[in-house]
């Protein structure tokens, strides 16, 4: 449940500039808009109207990013996501579960990571 109201929607497809959503470059656009928001303490309501094809590596830049400095609690009470198509739901399951494990243990990730190299 959103603390208060909105304070600024959020069109993805604006952002992008794109119906398609793949790229980490665009989601990182995504990614500083909502940080400047939360930096103000402002609730975003995140739009994916018009968006079409929607992949992981964007959400992973866009939002699992978010988890790095903010936790589900805070996440939770400031992000509303709109208009998610049903289909794409689990990809942001999938998103926000890998940015909690990874955030969480962030150096036995990486540790992870390097011994198998």
């Amino acid at each position: 449940m959103l603390n208060n109201q909105i304070n600024m929607h959020l069109l993805v497809k604006e952002i992008i500039d794109s119906e398609i959503a793949v790229s980490t470059d665009d989601g990182n656009k995504v990614f500083e808009q909502i940080n400047s928001a939360f930096v103000k303490k402002e609730n975003v309501d995140l739009d994916f109207q018009g968006i079409n094809i929607l992949i992981t590596a964007f959400l992973n830049s866009a939002i699992g990013r978010l988890y790095e400095s903010y936790d589900s609690e805070f996440l939770n009470s400031y992000l509303k996501l709109s208009n998610v198509a049903p289909e794409d739901r689990i990809l942001f399951k999938k998103v926000v579960k890998r940015a909690q494990e990874y955030f969480s243990n962030k150096k036995g990730f990486e540790d992870s990571a390097n011994s198998a190299f």
